[in-house]
């Protein structure tokens, strides 16, 4: 069932949307982070920074790092310090089920900072009760731990999950720790379901080269509250509050040379209601209301606040072969800024085997405090920075001729305005923000799922991009076209008998004016028993590549270890 660009949840094959959903439970032994799922799809690009995790940033068909917003289980975490901390996530491998994504504009349910889509990572409560303990070390001096309880009890279920991995880095300045912590409960009431959710990070790494030819550390943490209750079977009232704090030293040992001291934090409250049309067909009705806040030693004090009213309709009749979604938005934010947000979506069963789809809509942001206020040695903000917004149109097929094949594909075009960008005269000056006119991005994607045998599988994903933007008049461009115009990745799995099960995955990337490189990880499994080993291998041809200009990668790198589990 997929949520996202939806009223309700319906089946992936009756979505209107280009959408997709990763299921990380059964791969959750052989996943370092949440985010090493979402290379599987190739609409995305994640700029990582390293092994870890830290400071990643998500490109979705082209759109600024920034353009994407991040939910966990419907509840914003996009960061409003700056939005590299926006996957900055409290919630450990073991304690997220799925995750759904939403390619193009998704404001009109979503709301702000959903240009380019929505990622959202999904909890699901447990059926039973169950324990697992893990372990690993590996190269670099590189170690991971967790542990994962689930309890099920009449109308009550629980999970407790941590974790931490450490490493001393593949070089210099490159170390990090990474803890986290979350317990999520549902009970069931008279009321309907309630869903209470409390996590937390902490994360200390070195920042070499992260901003600039510095040697720099960095400290984050992370803490997040939220709260739903089924109000009946049509309402739900939902609230969320999330704490950011963010300790930045550019020389390394030297923190009186140059320090940053950001605290931010934001609340969000909704209410969602849904009304039946007629046969198959619906009305969702919402109320939303957000804030957020920063106490910050180079960005000052700021704070502000919005709230939004939207409406969708999803008609769906009975016997019909076709289906239509239309919805909009209107949201105001302090200082009486408006934006009305739009969307259209469509599909239509042509063949039993092939559904064609179709959709359009308007995503908004607007600046982080860091576009607005941020002076370093090497950048500084624009307090005068426009929101930015984007049309977007999509038009693309699903094909099953099988039940063992499926193929996608889909046409995409964006138009953007005010982009928020950082440009500059030459390397020796400094990044300036600003907002940038005519950019454009059009592309195509497709993925292919295929499985041979009842013990094997193919996945193949790929996505062409093509940019363009009105002549900068000399001057260089930050964030706007560091972003791959090819990226593929082919994946094989295959049983080994009943005892392991092997995963190869190469992922081919082009950045924009850079060399073609591969990157090939491997992971073997033992997922079932009472003790349960795995090897996870990245990077196997050793290959030397950036995803950010200027930070390099690890190179071939080996984590072992083994999971003990009770229960069922």
């Amino acid at each position: 069932m997929v949520v996202l660009g939806e009223a309700v949840p319906v089946p992936l094959a009756e979505s209107t949307r280009a959408a997709t959903i990763l299921p990380l439970a059964p791969q959750s032994l052989t996943l370092a982070s949440p985010l090493d799922a979402l290379r599987s799809d190739s609409s995305i690009f994640l700029k990582q920074r390293g092994a870890g995790g830290e400071q990643t940033d998500l490109v979705l068909r082209g759109g600024g790092f920034a353009q994407t917003l991040i939910l966990v289980d419907g509840f914003r975490v996009n960061d409003s310090q700056t939005a590299h901390h926006s996957l900055d996530l409290p919630l450990p491998v073991e304690a997220i089920d799925s995750i759904e994504v939403l390619a193009g504009a998704g404001s009109t349910l979503h709301g702000a900072d959903a240009l380019a889509g929505v990622v959202d990572l999904r909890t699901a409560a447990p059926s039973h009760a169950s324990l697992r303990l893990r372990a690993a070390d590996g190269s670099f001096t590189s170690d991971e731990e967790s542990l994962v309880g689930n309890a099920v009890l009449h109308r009550w279920s629980g999970r407790l999950a941590t974790a931490r991995n450490f490493s001393e880095g593949f070089m210099a300045d490159r170390d990090y720790r990474n803890e986290t912590l979350s317990t999520e409960h549902w009970i069931g009431t008279h009321l309907g379901l309630t869903d209470l959710l409390l996590a937390a990070s902490d994360r200390t790494f070195g920042a070499n080269q992260f901003y600039g030819n510095y040697n720099s550390w960095e400290r984050t943490k992370n803490w997040f509250a939220a709260a739903r209750q089924e109000l009946g079977s049509r309402t739900t009232a939902s609230y969320a509050y999330r704490r950011h704090t963010d300790q930045f030293v550019l020389l390394r040992g030297r923190p009186s040379y140059y320090e940053n001291n950001h605290i931010d934090g934001s609340w969000q409250a909704s209410l969602r209601r849904t009304a039946t049309l007629g046969s198959g067909s619906l009305a969702l009705f919402g109320l939303e209301a957000a804030g957020d806040s920063i106490h910050s030693s180079n960005l000052g004090q700021h704070a502000r606040n919005r709230g939004a009213g939207y409406v969708d309709f999803d008609l769906h009749p009975a016997r019909a072969r076709w289906t239509l979604s239309a919805g909009a938005r209107e949201e105001i934010f302090s200082g009486g800024l408006k934006s009305f947000a739009p969307q259209l979506a469509a599909s239509f069963r042509a063949a039993p085997t092939l559904k064609l789809r179709a959709a359009a809509g308007y995503g908004f942001r607007i600046p982080t405090y860091t576009d607005l206020y941020y002076s370093d040695p090497t950048t500084v903000g624009n307090a005068r920075l426009k929101p930015e917004s984007a049309w977007s149109a999509e038009a693309g097929a699903d094909w099953r001729p099988t039940a063992q094949l499926a193929l996608t594909a889909t046409g995409f075009y964006s138009r953007q305005h005010d982009a928020i960008d950082y440009i500059r005269a030459n390397a020796s000056a400094k990044w300036q923000a600003t907002n940038l006119s005519g950019l454009r991005f059009a592309g195509a994607e497709a993925t292919l799922h295929w499985q041979p045998t009842q013990t094997q599988s193919v996945h193949l994903s790929w996505t062409m991009l093509h940019g363009a933007q009105r002549a900068l008049n000399g001057l260089e461009s930050e964030y706007v076209f560091n972003l791959p115009v090819e990226n593929a990745q082919v994946a094989w799995r295959a049983a080994l008998g009943h005892w392991a099960q092997l995963t190869n995955t190469v992922q081919i990337a082009q950045r924009y004016q850079q060399t073609p490189y591969p990157v090939w990880d491997a992971t073997l499994a033992h997922d079932s028993g009472r003790l349960r080993p795995y090897l996870r291998l990245t990077n196997l041809a050793n290959t030397g590549y950036q995803e950010i200009e200027n930070v390099a990668m690890p190179g071939r790198a080996v984590m072992g270890g083994f999971a003990l589990n009770f229960g069922k």
